[in-house]
Parts: C-alpha cells; structure tokens; sequence
C-alpha cells in the first residue's frame, strides 16, 4: 500500500487553507458575506472561472501549457450568443469544430515535438481574430435556457457552490479514479510506460486537447449564462488565471501530477479574491495584483514544505 508523506498530505491542504485564508478576512470586513445572498455573489463567476481552470488542467496534465485557452472560451461565448439562439446546428457544428482543431493542435504538438507554449500563443490570435470577426462589438442574446441554467436558486446551498462541488467530484473521479484518467494522466507522467503497456502517448494528447476544448465551450456557456451577453474579449484574463489555479490547487508544470479538487479550490480563491476586491470598488489592476499575491505566498509555502521534507 502508497504512503503518503507529510509533506504531500501538507501540500495537498494547502488549496483549502488558502481558500479559509481568503475567506476569513472577507467575512471579518463584511459578515454579511457569510449569508446565503452573499456568499452566491462572491461565487456568482465561480464556475466559469473553474471549467476553464479544469480545460487548462488537461493541458498541464500533458506536461504542455495552453496560453489560448482565454481567447478560444471568449470565441465559444461569441458563436453561443449570435449563432446558437437562432441557428442552433451552425452553431454546435462550430463548437464540435473548435474542439476537433484543439485535438489536432495535441497531435501536432505531439508528432512534431513542438514547444506547446509558442503553438497555442499562436492559436489564440486565430481565436481571437475569428471572435472579432463574429462579433467586432459587444453585445448578442444569451438564450433562455443557460439563463435558467445558471440563475436557478437552490435551496439552503448558494447554486455556485453545488456546481462546484459537482464539478470537482466528476473531474476527479475521471481523472484520477478511472481507468481511463490513470492512462491520460500517463502520458504526461510516465510517457515511456504508456508505450511499453501499448498505448498512444499521440492518442493521450489527443483526447485531451480535446477535453480542454470542451471544458471550455462549457465555461462559455455558462458565462454567457450569466452575462447574457459576450464580446470578443470576454475572458481573456482566463489565461493566466487558469494557469495560476491549477499551480495554486497543487499541480506541476511537468509529470502529469494535478489535483482536480485542488484546481476548482483554486479557481474559488482567485474567483472571491477579485469578486470580493470588485463589491469595494477595487480597481481591476489591484484584483490581479492580489491573484498574483495570493499564488507567490502558496508557492513559497509549497517549496518552504517540499524543502523540510527533503
């Protein structure tokens, strides 16, 4: 039977000790915000945020790193709010084709051993000139049904925090629980053993390029949900914030070892720390100086740990 070391029991608290860290303080300024109102507001671009962190997740999982991840939920919520009201089949054949382009973008990675890093930065130049191109001015019609969606109130527990948990549950038993998560995650962490049993490391990358794809035309969704409304630049700082949530959840840059709860921890710390910075009039650029505070402490803490343990 594994053992788990203190140090890696230690690191894998660590999403949840920063979540009380941000909440904390939050509900000693405004102990209104520990209210079934309050906490659905801090919470209320939760999930997005968290779909998202989940589609760069797969990408980390891989040992790549998607920096278009941004533009192409911000393209996907562009096709949602002008195709998909009146044009329902254009726009899932859209969808369905950004998501085979994010496949190919894994096997091209993959064959011509290209730097993931400068492929995807190219790719979201294409997303987002297509998203321009849609939609060069704000604006659109979310369609009924995602509002319903994502604005239907639960009982006693804020509706953000039910699909979180949701979310999480499902991430992590595919991804880690599975047969078929322990194969994906394979690739990334022990690329020379998934050949050796007969698997496709291409194949792998594949699939997950894919996934991310779809976790992010699931994040667009239930932004515009929300918003019911999109622009070509609705979610470009989902980039760095997603690349942060997956570090600050416990995840590695390389060996294909992430933590899908300690992601979606991740997305809720950053997603309250900028929401609750916004109800006191914040300007963004302090919400994303906070964000880029809250993932240097963490990381310190992880290498302050990972060094006792040594």
């Amino acid at each position: 039977m594994m053992r788990i070391s203190r140090t890696e029991i230690q690191t894998l608290l660590l999403p949840f000790f920063s979540l009380a860290a941000v909440l904390v303080p939050i509900f000693w300024i405004n102990p209104n915000t520990m209210s079934y109102f309050g906490l659905g507001l801090l919470l209320s671009l939760a999930v997005p945020m968290i779909l998202a962190t989940l589609a760069q997740l797969c990408i980390i999982t891989v040992n790549d790193l998607d920096l278009s991840i941004g533009a192409f939920v911000s393209l996907a919520a562009c096709i949602a709010v002008t195709w998909l009201p009146q044009q329902p089949l254009l726009a899932i054949a859209a969808l369905i084709a950004c998501v085979i382009i994010y496949a190919a973008v894994g096997v091209l990675v993959e064959m011509f051993n290209l730097p993931s890093i400068v492929v995807t930065l190219g790719l979201s130049f294409v997303w987002s000139g297509w998203a321009l191109v849609l939609m060069p001015t704000p604006g659109g019609v979310t369609p009924q049904w995602l509002q319903d969606v994502m604005n239907f109130a639960m009982p006693v527990i804020p509706t953000p925090i039910i699909y979180s948990l949701l979310i999480a549950t499902l991430a992590h038993w595919y991804l880690m629980r599975s047969s078929r998560g322990v194969r994906l995650r394979g690739a990334g962490g022990s690329p020379k053993a998934i050949l050796r049993s007969g698997g496709s490391v291409l194949k792998s990358k594949a699939i997950m390029y894919a996934l991310a794809g779809l976790l992010g035309i699931l994040s667009a969704l239930t932004l515009v949900g929300l918003t019911t409304s999109a622009d070509a630049n609705i979610a470009q700082r989902y980039t760095l914030v997603s690349i942060a949530a997956v570090i600050l959840g416990g995840g590695n840059f390389v060996g294909g070892r992430v933590s899908p709860i300690g992601a979606v921890l991740g997305a809720m710390t950053l997603g309250i720390a900028a929401s609750f910075l916004s109800f006191l009039s914040i300007a963004p650029k302090w919400q994303v100086g906070l964000q880029g505070a809250i993932l240097i402490v963490v990381l310190s803490l992880r290498a302050l740990l990972a060094r006792r343990g040594a």
